[in-house]
């Protein structure tokens, strides 16, 4: 069986070609007493800048074309409440099925999707939230999220995603992989405000900069590929901090987001590993470690085409 590492370092350079194919209140947004949905374990609640809430933790779907059904259910079965999918992805059908499958309500499942880049350009942003929507066997979505910022087609997008929330069909909506800047152009003329920015963060590209100053304009970030495509499971400074605290790399690593006020989002097909990343609220690393974890950073991104500003999908 291939290791996590090499599975997930495999996987690494396929994020463009999936997305082609198809000092702020942070502390506050922290809520644990939330009743929308029910915590597991303990996970904690972020109260979003709606007043919905979203579980911290989340399960990935992004490269999971094999069995997604499979995948998700399994996911749920371990505790995952958060479920994230995208256009791009070409497994919304398979996710669909498999929150159906877990057997748990959908109205306990946070569900995420978002629309892609080639939607956007094609203008065919409506019919494809529909259609999003129908794969999903959903008659709404938690949170819709634009993949990417195809610039010049931002606004007319976020304009359909506002009637969706007019009309009920969304309950929130936010950006994946958007600069400041982006934010900032954005905001001239949204009359909703993201809930949510999903970026790329991990210890080898912490993103610290983009994370704080999207944090100040109200907006939590959620982290993409938190484990760097597997490429940081291999860092030998985690690996002591693993051996430190008894636990796994992935699992550091994961901790480290959540310490920070962040949001993260994980993926696995191996139903053990997913038992690994969800069990991390049984521990906390100290400050001084934390510290360790942010002088990783190397500004190197899991692959280097995923530039917001430059990104040729």
């Amino acid at each position: 069986m291939m290791n996590r590492s090499n599975f997930l370092k495999s996987t690494a350079s396929m994020a463009g070609i999936l997305a082609f194919g198809g000092i702020s209140k942070a502390s506050e947004m922290i809520n644990n007493n939330a009743q929308e949905f029910v915590s597991i374990n303990e996970v904690p609640l972020i109260t979003l800048n709606n007043g919905k809430v979203i579980p911290q933790l989340g399960f990935g779907t992004w490269t999971l074309t094999e069995k997604p059904e499979q995948h998700v259910r399994e996911a749920i079965e371990v505790g995952f409440r958060l479920i994230d999918t995208a256009q791009g992805y070409q497994n919304e059908a398979g996710v669909g099925k498999g929150i159906k499958d877990s057997g748990i309500a959908r109205k306990d499942i946070f569900l995420t999707t978002k629309i892609g880049p080639d939607v956007m350009r094609n203008r065919t942003v409506k019919q494809s939230i529909d259609t999003s929507m129908e794969k999903l066997q959903t008659d709404y979505l938690d949170l819709m999220l634009i993949h990417w910022p195809v610039k010049e087609h931002i606004q007319e997008t976020w304009g359909i995603m506002e009637d969706y929330v007019n009309k009920g069909l969304i309950k929130s909506i936010g950006l994946s992989n958007f600069n400041p800047d982006h934010i900032d152009d954005l905001l001239k003329y949204a009359k909703i405000k993201p809930v949510i920015n999903q970026i790329e963060i991990h210890p080898t590209f912490s993103n610290m900069e983009n994370a704080g100053r999207t944090l100040y304009r109200g907006i939590p970030v959620q982290c993409w590929s938190p484990l760097a495509a597997g490429k940081d499971l291999d860092d030998p400074v985690l690996m002591e901090l693993a051996k430190k605290y008894n636990k796994s790399v992935a699992q550091i690593i994961l901790r480290w987001d959540i310490q920070r006020g962040l949001l993260t989002v994980t993926r696995s097909t191996n139903v053990e590993h997913m038992k690994e990343d969800f069990n991390i609220f049984d521990f906390e690393l100290s400050a001084v470690d934390m510290s360790i974890i942010n002088g990783i950073n190397r500004n190197e991104r899991t692959y280097e085409k995923n530039d917001p500003d430059s990104f040729p999908w």
